[in-house]
């Protein structure tokens, strides 16, 4: 199935926890002079346009990024994402949206290579388009799963490793994870961030259950949720499995879950932060 296009969704409240919490990781990484990795396993188009008719059909920027681009009294930990996020709009008008190569496409340098996997065919277009004047970034429309584990270890020893499938299938939740798993046998001392929808909570314990019983170490999740947990069909939230997490990223993801909570949730909205698995 190749219906799936993040054009509807671009900077809706799942974006922000997701696109936040990668902006932390990459800046992290660039503190060390050595060249790092990055690696995006379900890219898309790379950059969306906010005023165009998929964006403005679901209008759920407007219940997301829209809502904090311009707060001064963000936390700091916020920073590096709105501002990267302000950069690419002039005059505060919010026209343009980055999806993941467009958040690493801020942060990588001369050093740094990026490798990015997309099958959709409208979207692959539009990512090589984006792509045309990025040095050392390697786009392939084939299956970002194998595309993965085919990169590990990079030769650099240093990377990070971004998932972000579209579940269009309930089989992504497992092959995600099994990925993951996969490819820290082959390169431990990477930074691996899985998103995940959360729609169906049972998909998710099984996720984390997965997880448990493998040989990972140092596991981080992270989740924010707009309404209880529902038996009925759609997204009530949205989370993180993030493997080999920064030093400082739990504090930094404890000053943003609060607030934005405030900022794009409701009274029944709820968030949680916790070491999966110790390091």
């Amino acid at each position: 199935m190749l219906s799936y296009r993040h054009a509807f969704h671009a900077g809706n409240f799942a974006d922000v926890l997701k696109h936040s919490a990668l902006s932390l990781v990459l800046d992290y990484m660039t503190r060390k002079e050595k060249g790092f990795c990055y690696i995006d396993s379900h890219s898309g188009a790379g950059m969306y346009q906010l005023t165009d008719e998929y964006a403005q059909k679901t209008g759920e920027y407007k219940d997301g990024i829209a809502k904090i681009i311009n707060d001064d009294e963000a936390p700091e930990s916020l920073k590096p994402y709105l501002s990267l996020i302000s950069s690419l709009n002039l005059n505060s008008d919010l026209n343009v949206y980055p999806g993941s190569p467009g958040i690493a496409k801020a942060f990588v340098r001369r050093q740094d290579s990026s490798h990015l996997f997309e099958l959709h065919p409208t979207d692959i277009q539009h990512l090589e388009d984006f792509c045309q004047r990025w040095r050392k970034v390697f786009v392939k429309q084939s299956d970002g799963y194998q595309g993965v584990l085919g990169l590990l270890p990079p030769p650099s020893r240093r990377g990070v490793v971004l998932i972000d499938p579209p579940y269009e299938l309930k089989e992504d939740y497992q092959k995600a994870v099994n990925t993951i798993i996969k490819a820290y046998t082959k390169f431990a001392t990477g930074t691996y961030i899985l998103w995940y929808p959360v729609v169906k909570r049972e998909l998710i314990d099984q996720m984390s259950e997965s997880f448990t019983e493998s040989s990972i170490k140092n596991l981080l999740q992270v989740e924010f949720c707009l309404e209880n947990d529902t038996d009925e069909y759609g997204m009530t939230g949205s989370g993180l499995f993030i493997v080999n997490p920064p030093w400082q990223l739990s504090q930094q993801l404890e000053e943003i879950l609060p607030y934005i909570k405030t900022k794009l949730g409701c009274k029944e909205s709820s968030y949680t932060l916790k070491q999966l698995i110790a390091e």
